[in-house]
């Protein structure tokens, strides 16, 4: 094998952790670097950076197995988890929100109303210090305000009120316009664009992937975008796929009276965000690969794999599970990855980072492997299978190819798993499908908020 230098002293196999002491599989504690993780002594499967006071977050890192085959090419998991730190209640960046409206015609009447009338508490919501920008599209695009400090509330609650229906739907011109005011602000916010939807795209770039495209652009940029489809018209696949792009939230709204409730319900999730525009690293050592990263989509490069991760929110906890190709090896204790996360913290604003080790001992015993997987790593990964079945139920019933029926019974099985887990979010998420389902509710609609969730890897601590 190539022994050319990667980390560590020039000389010795790249590979290897050095150990401080005799024990030749002992992983080395790093020092006087505070941003270099330590690895636990006796348990070299969890790597943990101890965060600086007041960070805004911790960073975590799980092997999926005390050891690994060293005889031949294997596969093994890595777990990422990142929790927020102990943020003080109230204390928060301004925000710089855009509330992006389709005015189509087939919004004419009660959706139109409660639509401003959800804008009008989002007003409410915000303070002084906060910009607040709206656009409206129909067949054209209007800017009805631009963006500018919430001081005239009544003055910004005139300008909501005189919105009236229009024609076809230009989504894509909308949200570039509705980017182009967020982006037009100073830095030092917090940004989002608040879409709120009820049909296909009819004019403009009308697919999938130009629509997609755009959002991960201006995701680059720092405009995250939360997506809500009202009724049963709008296309759930697309506003799933752009809030997924952006690491916003997905909302599916069955009725226009809950219009308030949901607008409400994503203006606390936008005041608690504690870190943004999250990236996560793998910089990986020689005879290792990144397969997969379970519901993200990595940017593959020269020994390294990066994914966006959402906003983090107060009280929260994001994990993000990889599954790694590993080459056979001498046996012994090597990292395989140095994990690192950066992101913005909402409050101070500034870029910070954390980093983590994943760490394997290779051996040719095979019984030894099979003794030591880490529960917590095959739970996740079962999270993440669950949530692709979730995904494949909904085609399934939207292409026919099984029943409501069917549907039902592998939804059951899935809630199962995940009380059985103990993640009583996310079962009582598949609970109020099934109960809405029963009411009449698109089940499809409800659901891929629930993958969204799921490959998000978000979870209350």
């Amino acid at each position: 094998m190539d022994q050319t230098q990667q980390f560590g002293v020039p000389g010795q196999d790249p590979q290897r952790t050095q150990a401080l002491n005799p024990d030749p599989n002992r992983t080395q504690a790093f020092g006087g670097d505070p941003n270099r993780t330590q690895a636990f002594q006796g348990d070299i499967n969890r790597t943990q950076m101890a965060p600086e006071a007041g960070a805004a977050l911790q960073l975590e890192v799980v092997a999926g197995n005390r050891y690994a085959l060293s005889t031949r090419n294997s596969r093994e998991h890595v777990l990422v988890r990142a929790r927020a730190g102990q943020a003080a209640t109230g204390q928060r960046m301004p925000l710089n929100v855009c509330l992006l409206l389709d005015r189509s015609g087939s919004m004419e009447g009660q959706p139109l109303e409660f639509a401003k009338q959800a804008m009008s508490y989002v007003v409410d919501l915000l303070q002084p210090n906060d910009v607040l920008s709206v656009v409206t599209f129909e067949d054209n695009v209007e800017v009805l305000m631009p963006a500018r400090r919430v001081v005239n509330k009544d003055l910004i609650k005139q300008h909501i009120g005189r919105i009236q229906p229009g024609n076809t739907t230009n989504l894509y011109e909308g949200f570039v316009a509705a980017c182009s005011q967020v982006a037009s602000v100073p830095p030092g916010y917090v940004n989002r664009v608040i879409l709120l939807t009820d049909g296909e795209p009819t004019a403009g770039l009308t697919d999938f992937q130009s629509i997609v495209g755009q959002v991960a652009e201006q995701k680059s940029r720092g405009i995250t975008l939360t997506t809500l489809g009202f009724g049963q018209e709008y296309n759930e696949e697309l506003l799933m796929g752009m809030a997924r792009r952006a690491g916003g939230n997905y909302y599916y709204i069955q009725r226009p009276e809950l219009l308030p409730e949901v607008f409400r319900k994503e203006m606390d999730s936008l005041l608690s965000v504690v870190a943004r525009n999250l990236r996560l690293v793998f910089w990986l050592s020689r005879w290792t690969q990144v397969r997969q990263v379970y519901g993200k989509q990595p940017v593959w490069g020269d020994r390294r794999a990066e994914v966006t991760l959402a906003d983090l929110e107060r009280g929260e906890t994001l994990s993000a599970l990889a599954e790694m190709e590993l080459g056979n090896r001498p046996g012994g204790t090597y990292r395989i990855a140095r994990v690192e996360l950066l992101y913005d913290d909402a409050l101070t604003g500034r870029q910070e980072r954390a980093t983590g080790d994943a760490v394997f001992e290779f051996t040719a015993d095979e019984a030894l492997i099979a003794a030591n997987r880490n529960p917590s790593v095959d739970q996740e990964l079962q999270v993440a299978l669950a949530s692709r079945n979730i995904e494949k139920t909904v085609m399934g019933m939207r292409t026919q190819a099984i029943s409501t029926q069917a549907a039902v019974a592998e939804l059951e099985k899935t809630q199962a798993l995940f009380q059985a887990q103990g993640r009583t979010q996310e079962a009582a998420q598949i609970q109020e499908a099934l109960d809405a389902a029963k009411g009449g509710a698109d089940l499809g609609k409800t659901l891929v908020g629930t993958v969204l969730t799921l490959d998000q890897g978000k979870s209350k601590q």
